[in-house]
Order: C-alpha cells, then structure tokens, then sequence
C-alpha cells in the first residue's frame, strides 16, 4: 500500500490561480467518434491521465492507429476495427461502456476486462442492449468477450438507464455505423447525469451524425459515417471544483482560467451550488473567481443531473455551518465506489455526523478532527479528503496517487495553490 499522504493545511485564505487539464468526459467522447470516423483527426487540449490512456489503449487494441504528444492526440486513418484483441477498461466507465459498442463493429473476438472494482460496476444493460442489436456477447459483467463479425444490425433497443447515463451515451456514438441506425428508449426511473448524454448528442451533431432527441427519454440516430473532426477540449470544470472548493472553506479566493461560457459539462453547476452555500461567484471572459465567505452554509440540493459533484460537494458540506441534503444520487453507489457508503464513511471516520439515506447523504455540522481517509481507489473520493485536509488539521488520505485517473499531477497542483497562498 502506498504512503498516506498528509493533506496540507492551509496558512490562511488561499489567493491563486489554477489551470486545469482537459475534460476527460470529452476527451475520450473525441477519441471513440474520432476512431469510428476512419480518417484522421486530432484531439488538441486532451485529458492525460489513466482513464484517456485506457482509451486510447482500447482503441490501438482494435487497429486504430493513436499518437500521444502531451495533450495532442493524433487518430490515424484505418480501415476499420479488427480483432482479436484484449483491452484493459482499467475503471474507466467511459472505456467499458463506449468502447464494447463500437468494437461490436471488429472481426474476431475481443476481450473486456479492468481493476477489481470494475468488475463490480453495472455493465449487463448495455450487453444485453447490444445482443438486441445483433451482436454476440459473451458473459454480462467485466470480463466479457463480443464476437465479432465486423458489422452489426442495429435498430430498435428498449433499456433502463436509470443506473447510468453512460449505458446511452455509449450506445449513441456508435449508433450510426450500424447497418440501420439506432433508436434507444429509455424506461425506469429518471436517468442520471442528463447533461452527459446532451454531452454526447451536441458532439455527434458536430461530426455530422444525425440526431433525434426530441421525444423525452429516446435518442434516434440516422445509419450513416462519422465525420472526421479536429477537436478542442474544454477544461474538465468537474476537476476544478476541488480547488474552487478551497477558495470556499478558507475564506479565500480562486481563479480558473479557461472556464465555457457555455457547455455541456456538469461541472458548470458548481458555480451555483457555491453561490448558494454563500460563496461568491463571478465569471468574466473565460475567468472564473470563487470568493469564499467567512462562514459556508448547508444546502439541501437535488443532484441527479451533476452526481459527479458529490465529494466535493460532501466535503463543502461536512464543514458547513448548517444541516445539509444531497439527494438523487443512488446511482452513485454504482461508480468507481459506492460513494454514498464511502462518504458516509469517511466523514464520520473524521468526527463528522453524516448518514446515508435512500438517495443520497444527509450531513450535520460537528467538530471535525484529523485521521485517515481513505480514497477507494476513486480520484473524488481523493480529493474530498483534501479539501477537507486544508481546515482539519492531521487528515491524511490514504492513495492520493488514484487521482492520477484524471488530474495526473494533483499533489503538486495543490501545492502549487497553496505555495501561492503564503
């Protein structure tokens, strides 16, 4: 097991500026669309971290020639997928759920597997998804095997997503190379993490796929080719929340530059969840300041749509003033780990009094004193011990290494916010 890490402390209100690497949502949403294209593109700004490598690893696996420069990646032109071939999803979800769609398209047998933890994650709706569509598979969890014949039917699959929104976002990419498009409709409870899929939708209309989502809950895509595209990654606004966060419970102040006036990206939502537990929050030509206030309040939030907020979010909440509700989030114990029950977990392991509830976590203002918390081998659950480090003296999180998922220099990157604060 590696070294606990000892969160610092922060000196007093931080004052910095932060840059933050590209989405790892859109990068690797680039990737798959830029391989099922067949020509040559390339992803500029793109993530480098574990989960882009396991993509891009994927998709040299099935023929697609891929260069990595820094944060250019070069998809070569090819003349379709091929097998047989073994692929590490790593625990990625984005890997296992919008790579088995496309690789459906390969001759020859390809093989699925990933981390421990990953073989526990959901994965039996967008297998079975694929059998409906024509392909074979064989097993519903990681491992698995697709049997592929180079092509697939496509048409009409009835799924609940209600688990994830990657089962639909990874089935829509690569709907248009089946022989007659795809349809999805969705039946359940309310899919989570909407804006993922409206991620996918604007993406696939920008490489020329045509799509039809006006009908609630069903996505319909033309059968036609996958345009080439150069594409320019955003800033990953999830991983900017943990530094945004500082700013919120030292007092302090934090800048990210580079920040959308306009996206898809749930972590856009952070601006409004800060601003309502009392932060203040100003975005102006890309720049965006968090000013955190003297005294952080509780909140009560619905976050279905942006779940992937929840650890910093818990952290924020965990050393509030007020009572809070975070709520909608029961899909979250399917993630990299059950978040809920680790959370639960860690701020009470921290003197927090925190409980799990049907759909999410209720957490109630307490003392907080130091002691290990422990990261999952989930990057969020990481960086939530952070951000509480930075106020609780003697928190130490047992992997921080595991955020190197999706921001591969985090250590360093909050030293350097910290160095900028004293």
């Amino acid at each position: 097991m590696p070294q606990p890490w000892s969160a610092p402390v922060a000196p007093g209100p931080i004052s910095a500026t932060v840059t933050i690497p590209g989405s790892k949502s859109i990068t690797n949403r680039a990737l798959v669309l830029a391989a099922l294209s067949g020509r040559a593109s390339t992803v500029t700004g793109a993530l480098t971290g574990r989960d882009a490598d396991m993509m891009t690893g994927a998709l040299r696996a099935i023929g697609v020639p891929v260069e990595v420069d820094g944060t250019t990646i070069v998809v070569g032109a090819h003349d379709g997928f091929h097998g047989p071939a073994e692929i590490d999803c790593g625990l990625a979800g984005t890997v296992m759920r919008f790579v088995p769609p496309a690789a459906v398209l390969a001759d020859g047998k390809i093989r699925f597997d990933g981390d421990p933890r990953a073989r526990e994650r959901p994965m039996g709706t967008i297998l079975e998804a694929l059998r409906g569509l024509g392909a074979v598979v064989e097993g519903d969890a990681l491992p698995f095997t697709l049997v592929g014949t180079g092509g697939v039917t496509g048409g009409t699959v009835t799924i609940d997503a209600s688990g994830s929104s990657q089962f639909v976002s990874g089935l829509l990419l690569s709907g248009a190379r089946y022989d007659k498009g795809l349809t999805v409709h969705h039946s359940g409870k309310p899919v989570p993490s909407m804006p993922h899929i409206e991620m996918t939708v604007e993406m696939l209309r920008t490489a020329g796929v045509t799509v039809d989502d006006g009908e609630p809950n069903t996505w319909r895509i033309e059968p036609g080719t996958v345009n080439a595209v150069d594409w320019v990654i955003e800033p990953d606004l999830s991983n900017a929340t943990p530094f945004l966060a500082a700013a919120a419970v030292t007092g302090g102040e934090v800048t990210v530059t580079g920040w959308p006036s306009s996206t898809t990206q749930p972590g856009d939502a952070i601006r409004e969840i800060l601003a309502q537990m009392g932060a203040e929050v100003t975005l102006v030509d890309g720049t965006l300041t968090v000013r955190g206030p003297s005294k952080l309040s509780g909140v009560d939030i619905d976050m279905r749509d942006v779940g992937e907020l929840t650890p910093t979010v818990a952290a924020l909440c965990a050393l509030a003033d007020g009572p809070s509700v975070l709520r909608g989030i029961a899909h979250l114990r399917g993630h990299e780990t059950d978040r809920l029950a680790a959370l639960t977990a860690e701020i009470t392991a921290v003197g927090g009094d925190a409980t799990e509830t049907e759909d999410g976590i209720a957490i109630r203002p307490t003392a907080l004193h130091g002691g290990l918390w422990r990261a999952y081998a989930d990057h969020r659950m990481a960086t939530a011990g952070a951000i509480v480090g930075l106020v609780v003296p003697g928190v130490s999180v047992d992997d921080i290494a595991t955020t190197a998922k999706t921001l591969p220099d985090f250590p360093a990157m909050w030293a350097r916010m910290l160095d900028e604060a004293r």
